[in-house]
């Protein structure tokens, strides 16, 4: 390793490489095109429309119009993607049917997943005001390693030039829920500064059928992201977010009628908290074609759950993470081309908090070393190309590399054809290693990281200009060595193992926008999924997800209100009835959650704004008896000086 080490740095000076995504940059180009900055490891921003990969922008005015509390919400509105909420559980985020832990998170930049289990828990993300957010699909492990089978989700926060001054936000409703949101931002000199804060609490509704127990939580958010530009050639950014959640929960029940059944747990509850740090320094010479970047990166999680009679389970996990970037770009107006290369490293620490005869409470760590190399390309202006590849070298699992190849190309008169072929790979997390529950689960420490490939094509076409915009991409994917979970007799415990099957996925993703008039904005989006695990459907993954949402303006722009529409079709999931602990399926029904908002301009500081949330009460579920809230209301006031 330390050959090809030595190797991969002599080419970054030679020939200067990649950075980390950036998430100090702008939302849209100086021609006032939406940029991404997650679907490139240049730490450039690269137009949305040119992009021969399939991405989703949720603009800042996007959350705002919809009146975003919880980030997990709407991304209901991207398609190909499923979300699984229980309160006072884990909300799962699924892209193309892929698992929530196959799915990589980033917020500022920061890879935000809980080294322990595995994944991030979108439940404990409360919006910001401003921010923005980008759903990246399809196989990306070529540019960031494990985790990015599914896609990427990064979480943005504005700029102090982006969002100046001082904003706070203040509202109360149903179900005993309060909430707040204060920001700071400006500019001073070379500094670029943005402190904000968020607060969400709600005495919550019931969580188990027919149960009584109100499941409420208390969120709380704070972040600051500060960039000094002391000259046109050099940038240093940092990034802190530090997030806590404390909320009740409810159990399974493993004796009685209700059996397998969640029910009212008096005492149950568990408490999150999570530090996230970044330093990040810029460096761009001849003339912005060569721009290098040093990045570290810290993640600290911890999670405790308790019951009536104390501390039930506890988890930490810690992720260091460096990462030496550089990209270079040539060409002329004709061809334009752009070499990255990176050098990423990543150190996990994992560790049980609780002493307990049935769990291994030691630290665990792993290392990986990732290498990577990534070509971009623009032909006239029409057609664009996309190489990556990435060498992941680890102390635990076995070497891997993944690649990806795509490419799109725009007609004159405004239609795109898109294509992609990419490979993933997904390490097992220590919770599947080595976590323990007795009695009930039992980790293993032999097994494989899963392993995906799949490809894409799509078409999109402009209409009017560029007013309205409509687009369909298909997708099938395998996976190998998938990750599920055995019951072997006689004891039926659970644990898992790797499958020597494969699993497949395939589907459809649409969607329509358009704005025809100022006064006048509309989205829809829809994904059919075939997913199959070993030839049987796979659970919490609905055949059909469909959303609509619309925005209408009054003509002084000082009055809008907006209509969101979110469809989720029949879905199976597991069930634990069974006294064997042999789990049976279940048809969760399908549900339609209709939402109304509206918001007046006072003045050109204050508005006030009010939203009903599941306007027809519909009741659903979207894990096996976990119950849901119904018709909510909630109204505020916003400032901005």
């Amino acid at each position: 390793m330390k050959t090809v080490f030595v190797s991969l740095l002599a080419l970054v000076a030679a020939t200067p490489a990649l950075a980390q995504s950036d998430a100090s940059l702008p939302p849209k180009d100086a021609e006032g095109n939406d940029i991404t900055v997650t679907a490139s490891r240049s730490g450039e921003g690269i137009a949305v429309k040119d992009l021969p990969a399939s991405i989703t922008v949720l603009s800042s005015e996007q959350l705002e119009e919809r009146q975003t509390r919880n980030v997990s919400d709407i991304l209901r509105d991207v398609p190909g993607v499923a979300v699984n909420r229980s309160i006072g559980g884990l909300t799962d985020i699924r892209i193309r049917g892929t698992e929530a832990n196959h799915v990589l998170v980033l917020i500022d930049g920061i890879e935000a997943s809980d080294p322990y289990q595995g994944q991030y828990d979108f439940g404990t993300l409360i919006a910001d005001d401003k921010a923005r957010i980008e759903v990246l699909r399809g196989q990306q492990s070529s540019l960031y390693g494990s985790d990015a089978i599914g896609g990427v989700i990064q979480y943005i926060t504005p700029t102090g030039t982006e969002s100046q001054g001082l904003s706070a936000r203040v509202e109360g409703g149903s179900f005993g829920t309060a909430a707040g949101a204060a920001r700071f931002g400006g500019v001073a000199g070379t500094l670029d500064y943005a402190l904000s804060g968020t607060l969400y609490r709600t005495n919550g509704t019931p969580t188990a059928r027919d149960g009584t127990r109100n499941v409420g939580y208390t969120g709380v958010g704070a972040s600051a992201k500060v960039n000094w530009t002391p000259s046109d050639i050099f940038k240093l950014t940092g990034v802190g977010r530090y997030s806590y959640t404390d909320a009740l929960s409810n159990d399974t029940a493993f004796s009685g009628p209700k059996f397998g059944y969640i029910v009212d747990t008096p005492g149950s509850h568990f408490r999150n908290k999570a530090y996230y740090g970044l330093l990040r320094a810029a460096l761009s010479l001849a003339d912005g074609k060569w721009n290098t970047a040093l990045t570290g990166q810290i993640a600290d999680t911890t999670r405790t759950g308790y019951s009536a009679f104390g501390v039930d389970y506890g988890d930490k996990g810690r992720r260091y993470k460096g990462s030496l970037e550089s990209s270079f770009q040539f060409g002329s107006d004709q061809f334009r081309s752009k070499l990255t290369g990176a050098v990423d490293y990543e150190r996990e620490e994992f560790q049980n908090t609780v002493v307990s005869p049935f769990a291994f409470s030691g630290r665990k760590s792993t290392e990986n070393w990732g290498f990577v190399g990534q070509y971009e390309g623009t032909i006239a202006d029409a057609l664009v190309l996309g190489a990556s590849i990435r060498r992941d070298q680890n102390d635990r699992f076995a070497d891997v590399t993944t690649y990806r190849l795509q490419a799109g190309y725009r007609l004159p008169f405004g239609l795109r054809a898109h294509g992609a072929y990419g490979t993933g790979v997904k390490n097992p997390g220590y919770f599947e290693l080595f976590a323990y529950a007795d009695g009930r689960y039992i980790g293993n420490p032999n097994l494989k990281p899963e392993k995906s490939k799949g490809w894409e094509a799509g078409l999109d076409q402009e209409i009017a200009g560029g007013k309205a915009k409509i687009g369909a991409t298909y997708f099938d994917s395998k996976l190998e060595d998938e990750i599920y979970t055995t019951f072997p007799a006689p004891t039926f415990v659970a644990s898992p193992a790797n499958r020597t099957t494969l699993s497949r996925q395939k589907g459809v993703e649409v969607f329509a926008s358009a704005q025809p008039i100022d006064q006048l904005r509309f989205d829809i989006a829809y994904t059919y999924l075939h997913a199959r695990e070993n030839g049987t459907v796979e659970v919490r993954r609905p055949n059909h997800i469909g959303s609509f949402n619309t925005t209408v303006f009054s003509m002084d722009k000082r009055f809008s209100t907006t209509l969101t529409v979110r469809y989720n079709g029949r879905q199976d999931d597991v069930a634990f009835t069974n006294p064997s602990f042999i789990p049976v399926r279940v048809s969760l029904q399908e549900y339609v959650l209709v939402n109304l908002n509206a918001e007046y301009k006072l003045s050109d500081r204050f508005s006030v704004f009010g939203r009903v949330e599941n306007l027809f009460n519909e009741r659903y579920e979207e894990v096996f008896s976990f119950a849901t809230p119904g018709r909510g209301a909630y109204g505020g006031v916003k400032a901005r000086f």
